[in-house]
């Protein structure tokens, strides 16, 4: 009766071994897969922040460049003396009608 008793211990054994080395492996390879993300953020802000201190730079010409074109247009032009105005073409009367 003793063997059979020590056969069941050991396949419980086995099987409560094999549940917790899978169970330890994936938190092993989950810690590992966390300090490799967690090395990479730096990075990745830095990057983020280039990002949009570049579009920020773009976004500030850009109003500029509006802000100069209306002050521009609502000044108006410096030169005073303009050109000759064209004169009106002559139009062609219609021909009589029969």
């Amino acid at each position: 009766m003793e063997r059979p008793l020590l056969t069941v211990l050991l396949l419980v054994g086995l099987v409560i071994g094999c549940a917790v080395g899978s169970a330890y492996a994936r938190a092993r390879r989950g810690w590992t897969d966390y300090q490799t993300a967690k090395s990479s953020v730096p990075g990745a802000r830095r990057g983020a922040w280039l990002l949009i201190r570049g579009v920020a730079v773009k976004a500030a010409v850009i109003g500029l460049l509006l802000f100069g074109a209306v002050a521009y247009a609502a000044v108006g032009s410096d030169d005073e003396t303009a050109g000759p105005t064209p004169t009106p073409s002559v139009t062609e009367s219609e021909p009589p009608r029969r």
